[in-house]
């Protein structure tokens, strides 16, 4: 069996499970925020139940429209806090929150081997601990919650493998974008993206966090890395829970195979508007942008504001562009202040916000207006994503959007020089 099969297998009690089979399987984790949880806790009360099957496994986290932008989203936030009170559920309050997609491996609550569930399709971030971890409706997430079950068919598993070397300023985000780019947006459609490769085994975490994070994006059920000696230790340093490596057998099978070699890699860009419409940066032309917003569950992470500033130090933003930095929790928020990141990012002229999604769906903190171009680490580039449905919203690495912050327009942070 491979990756994802070897997991479901022992949630599901059974000692093989294959693709296209419905199994019936225990979760360690099931996750909602403030748009999505209200939804599963008003279902969960029709089914006449008092109590959450384990509240330890359970947890609400606020993070899409808070600090909250309005009465409703008040009120949003307000059903997820007297729910998390009433169930003693894992809850975090604005000023210890972040997003939900960063603060719950940062915090220990998912762990390599776990089956993770959540009401956001971007749930599949965890299986960078070598987790299938993946998005589901707010009914199904009240059903979970209520059982501790879910009721899912056995995805197959596409094997991406990459070879070479990474070169200077080219990282996860790249990566993703650069086989999005391939495959196309429904080119592992309800598939698992199984990653590998010498390219693989010498990433961050930071960067398979923004793999796994976007593999939603090419229609992936989940996206998942083997649980290596460096995913074990980053699980062990904040978890409580043992971690369950699974490994893939070497006869596992697949229903594709991709592999590329990305030593000449360039950095990559995702122009309006599909995650699939990717250029190499020195592809992309001269696109004059009013925004940059450098955050988000893909690449808000302490590692993706050290690029960010490294290329800043020293230089301004570009009079004729906002640019708008979101630490991706209070961790990430107070690691960046005492390593002078944050004071790096004020005296380049950015405006630097508490822990939120944002902008990134269009929410709050950096809409934009009609006519106005976006260069974001963020996720989606779809029309209206973040404003206007006259906007454009072109997504890429923290490098990249650093370097267009300080030039006014998309171009690679080799550029700034010449």
């Amino acid at each position: 069996m491979n990756l994802a099969e070897k997991i479901l297998a022992a949630h599901a009690g059974k000692e093989r499970v294959s693709p296209g089979e419905f199994i019936s399987a225990r979760v360690d984790v099931v996750l909602a925020n403030d748009i999505t949880a209200p939804i599963a806790i008003r279902e969960f009360w029709k089914l006449g139940l008092e109590k959450v099957f384990d509240p330890k496994k359970i947890v609400l986290v606020p993070d899409h429209f808070v600090p909250n932008k309005d009465i409703q989203s008040a009120e949003q936030a307000k059903i997820l806090r007297e729910f998390a009170r009433a169930q003693g559920v894992n809850f975090f309050e604005c000023g210890q929150m972040g997003i939900e997609h960063v603060i719950l491996h940062e915090k220990g609550l998912v762990m390599p081997g776990d089956l993770v569930i959540g009401a956001d399709s971007h749930t599949c971030t965890y299986g960078a601990l070598g987790a299938f971890a993946t998005g589901m409706g707010s009914t199904d997430v009240a059903s979970a919650m209520a059982t501790g079950d879910i009721w899912m068919k056995v995805p197959p598993t596409i094997k991406f493998v990459y070879k070479g070397k990474l070169p200077k300023h080219v990282g996860g985000k790249d990566l993703i974008l650069y086989t999005i780019g391939k495959i196309g947006v429904d080119g592992a459609l309800y598939a698992a993206m199984e990653f590998g490769g010498e390219v693989i085994d010498k990433l961050s975490m930071e960067g398979r966090f923004t793999m796994a994070n976007m593999a939603i994006e090419a229609g992936a059920k989940a996206g998942l890395f083997y649980a290596d000696k460096k995913a074990v230790a980053y699980a062990k340093g904040r978890g409580k829970r043992q971690p369950v490596v699974f490994e893939p057998d070497a006869d596992a099978k697949y229903e594709a195979v991709h592999e590329y070699d990305v030593s000449g890699m360039e950095p990559q860009v995702a122009l309006p508007h599909l995650p699939s419409n990717v250029k190499p940066v020195s592809q992309v032309g001269r696109v004059y942008i009013d925004q940059v917003v450098i955050g988000s569950c893909t690449n808000g992470r302490f590692e993706d504001l050290q690029v960010a500033a490294n290329i800043l130090n020293k230089k301004k933003v570009n009079s004729n562009v906002r640019c708008i930095i979101i630490p991706g929790s209070q961790q990430v928020y107070m690691d960046a202040l005492r390593s002078g990141y944050i004071e790096v990012f004020i005296e380049a002229g950015c405006a630097v916000s508490t822990p939120t999604c944002g902008p990134c769906l269009g929410g709050h903190m950096g809409i934009l207006a009609a006519g106005e171009k976006c260069l974001a680490t963020t996720n989606r580039n779809f029309i209206g994503r973040m404003g206007s449905p006259k906007s454009e919203v072109y997504l890429a690495g923290p490098a990249v959007a650093a370097a267009s912050a300080i030039a006014g327009k998309i171009v690679s942070p080799g550029d700034l020089a010449t």
